[in-house]
Formats: structure tokens, C-alpha cells, sequence
């Protein structure tokens, strides 16, 4: 299978190239040249699979350059019990009657981001075999709180890479930098960027199409790479825990083979939702994609409008990792509901790079709107959602799982569909520890990591060992820049 440029499909590439480059040279996003559809009996044949073998199953599909064999040794690298305290790695919990819960927060880091990241690794030095590459990889992220621990832990003394964080200053939660500053490896490094998330993301960008700086770290012996989901290596693994979600629904006999389901997803940079799209693409019954965002909606009101406007005022709020402007992902999205016009994707880029915004054809919309269902929330209703799941089934969520839960009963509510539906549950409530205190009544908090026993005195619920761990560990980045001296920080991590 061939990959191409959301924003020329005759720059064509291998599987492992696409991993390898992270980023199309035209700034575009590699994407699956065609996108395969599970047999018929594709389902079933998973339902009784350990999750790992279902990771091999799917991936195999879109992987023609890797062997079986070398999909079931990562699998088994990437979601084994030393990763991940749940066998089952990503548990599907039943809420209600017909509310389920995707938790996807098992792994290293507590947080969805371990399911991709955990699998990149293992993708990417396998590319670089394949590509018969010599130079280092030096792979750049921006991180709007999860994605950068997650990575970090992921590639931590990975031969023949090196790793950079990015993450926005103020702008992640007090456990999540902590997770960063202390990140252990020889090949890391982390420092905070002056701004917001698109600040970094941005700057990020920036760099990779940088002709003088790859110039010169070419002449040291590295190239760039990303980790962040514009790499088809971070979708790709994203998209088997959809499936894998139905086949437990199937296993469980809570819905029979063809039952559509709907799914809810927090959404900040599309790479989650998107993942969905595509299971729902190869053959899984989804019926609708809900898309959850908090105060920052620009999602929410393109899905809703067909105009995508970052021209708006930016918050800071208690779901951080969906604080985010510029969804870089909807990229991907454009492409597939145009058809794959790589020129309309093109337009559509260059007028949000010198507009800020853009608007869809009638085409698209409809698109839209046959897929998609969109809603937000704002604060106070994510904290009012935290104490409701808590006291209605004794049942604890993070502010982002709080995001999803509320959108969702607002769009059963404006619809009446009460079709079965997934809620994605992004990150363990720990990460999140004064907003979920806040919301379960808590006034006056403990300060530094002795917060989160605080959470457990009063909920019962242990801290995940990750977590605990970073009581005993010392800060080793505490580097600020601003987002126009990105590339001095670069290099001085390469020299």
C-alpha cells in the first residue's frame, strides 16, 4: 500500500517511509493511498482475540512492508502486562444500559496517548531498517499536556533517536509537567514554550519545514521526525481500539453482530475522532461521531457550520489537552470528504495559514452531517459531570471523560437517539487531581504530588502506579523559550 500527500497524491510513499518522515515534504499529511475494509466476517474472526492479536489484524491491512511476525512482536513489546495493568489493555466498562466507557488510560502514562505511543517506537526503528536510513532520527512534538510524557516515555534510549518536547508554558496541569520535567533517558529533552498550544504546534511546524535547519542538522547526522498524530504511525494504532471496542460489546453479548453503536470522543487535534472515522470507514457500525470539545469549540461550530475560524479568543481550561485552535488532523478529513482533492485540500490549508479561516463546499457539509454530531461544554458543566458520575454510579472521571459524558446526553437529548454508545475516556482522573477534588466538594488542597493521595482518601481509588512513582523523582528540564527561539533550543540539544 502506497501513502500520499493530503496536498499532492502524486508524492507517493511506502508505509515505512510515511512513519519515518512523519510529514509530507509539501507540509501535507500522509494518508493511506486507499483504505482497506475489513471481510465480512472480520468481527467475529477478532471477537475472541487478545487485544494484541487484533492490533496485528488491523494493522497488517495498512502495513504491506511489515511481516505478520514483526507486528506480533511489537504488539506484544508495545501492550504487554510490564505497560499496562489491565489485561485487557483498553477495558471497555459498562455504565448504563446502553452507556459504555472506552478506558484507554492503562498504560505508562495514564493517558490514550500510551495506545499510539507505545506501538510508534517499535514502527519507527523498524522504518529506519527498512529505509536503510544511517542518520539519527530526531523527532520534535508539541504536547498539549499528554502526548509529550507519552512519547517521551515511548522512544526513552530508543537506539538511533532523539526525542524534543515542546510544551505550552501555564498551559498543561501541574502532574502532567511533572511527568515531563522528570522524564527519565539519555536521549530526551523537554522545555516549556512561552504561549499557548497552537504556539507550539505551530512552532513545531515551523521547524520541520525549515530547509537551513535541516541543512544543518543533516551535516550532524540527524533528520526530523515527528511523534505527534499528523505521523501515520500515531492514527494507525488509535484506530484498532475502536474495533477492538465492538468486539468486547460483541464478546459481552451487549450487542449483536450489524448493532450500530454510536461513539463520543474529547476532542482537541482530530487525531482520536478521526481514528473512529476510519474504523466506522473499514466496516465497524458506527452510526454517529460525536464530537465533544470544551470552551475552546472551534470543532464544534465547524461541524455544526462547515466554517473552520481559529479567530477567536483562546482559554485555558480544566481539560487542557483539548485546549487547541488549530486541529491539524481535520487535514485528513478534508481529504477524505472531498473526495481526496488534494488541490481543494491545498486551498483549504493555505486560506486558515492566511486567513485563520476557511469554509467548506455545500459537499462537504453534507459530508458532515451524515457523519458527525457536534456539542461543548464549558467548566462548570465538565465539574458538575465529574460529581454527577461519582455520585449516580460511584464511577470516577477526568475532566476530558467529563467533556464526552456531558456532550453526549446534550445530543440524546436534542435528538432522542439512544443508540448504544462508547464514551472515550482519555486520561486517568489523577492527571487532573484539583479539578476532580473541586468537583467532588473539596475546598482547601494539598499541594505538589501529596494531592493526589488526597484524591484517594477521599474517593478510595488507588493512585496508578505512574503516577505515585513521581513522588521520589527529581526535576531535570525546567527550560522556558520563546516559541521564536524553538530552533536554538534544537540545536543546542543536538550538538
Amino acid at each position: 500500500m502506497q501513502y500520499v500527500s493530503t496536498r499532492n497524491k502524486n508524492q507517493k510513499c511506502s508505509a515505512a517511509q510515511a512513519i519515518a518522515q512523519g510529514l509530507a515534504a509539501d507540509g501535507g499529511l500522509l494518508t493511506p493511498e486507499v483504505l482497506p475494509k475489513l471481510s465480512s466476517n472480520g468481527l467475529a474472526t477478532m471477537t475472541d482475540m487478545s487485544y494484541q492479536q487484533r492490533a496485528v489484524y488491523v494493522m497488517n491491512a495498512y502495513l504491506d512492508d511489515f511481516t505478520a511476525s514483526e507486528l506480533s512482536s511489537f504488539a506484544s513489546r508495545a501492550y504487554g502486562q510490564d505497560k499496562f495493568d489491565e489485561k485487557d489493555v483498553a477495558p471497555v466498562r459498562r455504565v448504563d444500559e446502553n452507556t459504555y466507557c472506552l478506558e484507554l488510560w492503562h498504560g505508562p502514562t495514564c493517558a490514550f496517548k500510551d495506545m499510539a505511543l507505545q506501538m510508534l517506537p517499535h514502527l519507527l526503528s523498524a522504518s529506519l531498517v527498512k529505509n536503510e536510513e544511517q542518520k539519527t532520527v530526531c523527532i520534535l512534538v508539541a504536547t498539549s499536556g499528554d502526548t509529550g510524557k507519552a512519547a517521551l516515555e515511548g522512544f526513552k534510549d530508543v537506539n538511533k533517536t532523539r526525542i524534543l518536547v515542546f510544551y505550552p508554558k501555564d498551559g498543561v496541569s501541574d502532574i502532567q509537567q511533572l511527568q515531563m520535567q522528570t522524564q527519565e533517558g539519555d536521549n530526551v529533552g523537554v522545555c516549556a514554550v512561552v504561549g499557548n498550544f497552537d504556539d507550539a504546534q505551530t512552532g513545531v511546524k515551523r521547524l520541520f519545514s525549515d530547509a537551513a535547519l535541516r541543512d544543518t542538522l543533516a551535516g550532524r547526522g540527524f533528520f526530523f521526525s515527528s511523534a505527534n498524530s499528523i505521523n501515520w504511525g500515531r492514527i494507525l494504532p488509535q484506530i484498532v481500539y475502536y474495533i477492538s471496542a465492538y468486539c468486547d460489546l460483541l464478546k459481552e453479548g451487549r450487542i449483536q453482530k450489524g448493532d450500530p453503536i454510536n461513539v463520543c470522543v474529547p476532542t482537541g487535534n482530530f487525531g482520536n475522532i478521526l481514528s473512529a472515522y476510519y474504523a466506522k470507514e473499514m466496516g465497524v457500525p458506527i452510526r454517529k461521531l460525536i464530537c465533544a470539545s470544551n470552551r475552546n469549540n472551534v470543532l464544534t461550530d465547524f461541524i455544526q457550520t462547515g466554517v473552520y475560524d481559529r479567530n477567536r479568543s483562546f482559554y485555558n481550561t480544566m481539560s487542557p489537552s483539548m485546549d487547541i485552535l488549530i486541529s491539524s488532523n481535520l487535514e485528513r478529513m478534508l481529504f477524505e470528504f472531498t473526495e481526496r482533492d488534494d488541490e481543494a485540500v491545498k486551498a483549504y490549508m493555505e486560506e486558515l495559514s492566511a486567513n485563520g479561516r476557511y469554509e467548506v463546499s455545500e459537499k462537504v457539509k453534507k459530508q458532515l452531517g451524515r457523519h458527525f454530531a457536534a456539542g461543548c461544554c464549558d467548566d462548570a458543566q465538565t465539574q458538575a459531570r465529574i460529581a454527577q458520575m461519582w455520585k449516580d454510579h460511584h464511577y470516577l472521571i477526568d475532566t476530558h471523560t467529563a467533556v464526552a459524558f456531558h456532550v453526549l446526553d446534550q445530543y440524546r437529548a436534542e435528538t432522542g437517539d439512544e443508540t448504544p454508545a462508547v464514551v472515550v475516556s482519555t486520561a486517568s482522573p489523577f492527571k487532573f487531581c484539583d479539578s476532580v477534588l473541586g468537583a467532588l466538594g473539596a475546598t482547601e488542597l494539598v499541594q505538589g504530588t501529596g494531592i493526589l493521595d488526597q484524591l484517594t482518601a477521599l474517593t478510595g481509588e488507588p493512585v496508578p502506579a505512574p503516577l505515585a512513582a513521581l513522588k521520589d523523582k527529581a526535576v531535570r528540564f525546567d527550560q522556558v523559550t520563546e516559541k521564536e527561539h524553538m530552533a536554538d533550543r534544537v540545536l543546542e540539544m543536538l550538538k
